[in-house]
C-alpha cells in the first residue's frame, strides 16, 4: 500500500542547501510562471539555498533559464543534460557526446512520425526545435486533452521502440539512454559541489507534480508536491512525502515558505 502523503505541518526543516523543482505545473499556473514562485526562487536563492530546477523543457529554454532566473543551475530534457552559469562562463554538460545525441534524433525522427500516425489529435510539442536529446509530443498543452490511452498508447510506441518514455502534465517525452532527472541530478551536485548521493539527499528538498517526478518522489527524504499531483496519484507508484495545499506555482511557494520557516 502506498504511503500517505503528509501535511507541510509535518515537515521539520533540517537545514537544506538545495532545492530541485520541476518547472511545468510546479512553477506555473495555466502555462505561466506566476508571480508567488519567482518571488519564491528569489527567496530561496537569497536566504543562501541554491535551487536548481529540474524539468523537460528543452536546451534553448535551459539556457535562458540558467542566465537570467536565481538558480545555481538547471537540469533539462528529463536529465539529458545540466547547464550553470557560473562566474559569466556557461558550463554545459551532456550526458551523451554529440555523435550520439545526432544518432539518436534520427532514431526519434522514425517514431515521431509512427506516433503521428497512430495517434492524429497529439502534436509534437511547439518547443520540439529548440530540443537536443529527446522527443516530446504535446497531449495537452496546445491541443485539446487526449484521453488516457491515448497516452499509454504514445508511451508504448517509444518503449516499442527501445525508448525511454516519461508522462509530464503536458507532454510525453521519449528519448534513448538510461538517464532520468535524478541521475543528472546526481552528477550535478558531484561535479559541481563535490557532495555524493548521500549527502545530497541529506542537505536538498525536490518540489514536483507528475509521473514523470517519481524518481525523484522516491529518492529524496525531503520529497514534496504541489496539490495537483493529486490528479496523478493513483496511477503513480512513488508519491512525495508532503503535498501542499495549493496548485502550481502558488503551492512552490507555499513550500517555499515551510523550508524557509525555522521549524
Amino acid at each position: 500500500m502506498k504511503d500517505q502523503m503528509k501535511t507541510l505541518d509535518a515537515f521539520k526543516n533540517p537545514g537544506l542547501r538545495f532545492v530541485f523543482t520541476d518547472i511545468d505545473d510546479t512553477l506555473t499556473e495555466n502555462g505561466q510562471l506566476t508571480s508567488l514562485a519567482f518571488q519564491a526562487l528569489w527567496r530561496l536563492h537569497q536566504s543562501g539555498i541554491a535551487v536548481v530546477p529540474v524539468t523537460g523543457r528543452p536546451a534553448g529554454w535551459c539556457e535562458l533559464i540558467a542566465r537570467q532566473w536565481p538558480v545555481a543551475g538547471v537540469i533539462g530534457e528529463n536529465g539529458g543534460f545540466y547547464f550553470r552559469y557560473n562566474n559569466r562562463t556557461m558550463n554545459r554538460h551532456y550526458f551523451f557526446a554529440a555523435s550520439t545525441r545526432i544518432d539518436n534524433q534520427k532514431r526519434l525522427d522514425k517514431i515521431r512520425t509512427e506516433i503521428l500516425a497512430a495517434v492524429p489529435s497529439a502534436r509534437v510539442a511547439s518547443d520540439q526545435f529548440c530540443r537536443q536529446l529527446d522527443l516530446a509530443i504535446d497531449y495537452c498543452e496546445d491541443v485539446e486533452p487526449l484521453p488516457a490511452i491515448e497516452v499509454e498508447k504514445i508511451v508504448s510506441i517509444f518503449t516499442k521502440h527501445g525508448a525511454q518514455a516519461k508522462v509530464s502534465s503536458i507532454h510525453v517525452n521519449g528519448w534513448f539512454g538510461e538517464y532520468d532527472k535524478l541521475k543528472m541530478c546526481q552528477i550535478f551536485c558531484e561535479r559541481e559541489f563535490q557532495i555524493d548521493a548521500i549527502k545530497m539527499n541529506q542537505i536538498s528538498a525536490f518540489v514536483g507534480d507528475s509521473p514523470n517526478d517519481e524518481p525523484m518522489f522516491q529518492f529524496f527524504d525531503n520529497a514534496f508536491a504541489v496539490a495537483n499531483v493529486r490528479r496523478f496519484a493513483k496511477s503513480m507508484q512513488h508519491l512525495p512525502k508532503y503535498v501542499g495545499s495549493l496548485n502550481g506555482g502558488d503551492g512552490f511557494s507555499e513550500i517555499a515558505d515551510r523550508i524557509l520557516a525555522k521549524s
